[in-house]
């Protein structure tokens, strides 16, 4: 994901400001419709998504309730 993060997103301080703001939304409420939070499907049916913008996403996996990891953020091509 840090790789990721910087290749994708680091080098846009918009975008990096947007990530920051969304993922404290998402540690402070993980179901605010913002963040229109979902489960995937298919293959990657155990993952969850939420969004940054419009077409930037977080793909995590939920270990507990308490407990994610963040696996991937990209826009929705390069994340599905």
């Amino acid at each position: 994901m840090r790789q990721t993060l910087q290749e994708r997103i680091a080098t846009n301080r918009k975008l990096t400001q947007q990530f920051i703001n969304r993922l404290a939304m998402f540690r402070n409420n993980p179901t605010h419709p913002l963040l229109h939070d979902h489960q995937l499907t298919g293959r990657k049916q155990e993952l969850r998504s939420f969004s940054i913008t419009g077409d930037i996403r977080v793909v995590y996996h939920n270990i507990s309730s308490k407990t994610v990891i963040l696996l991937d953020i990209g826009s929705h091509a390069q994340v599905y």
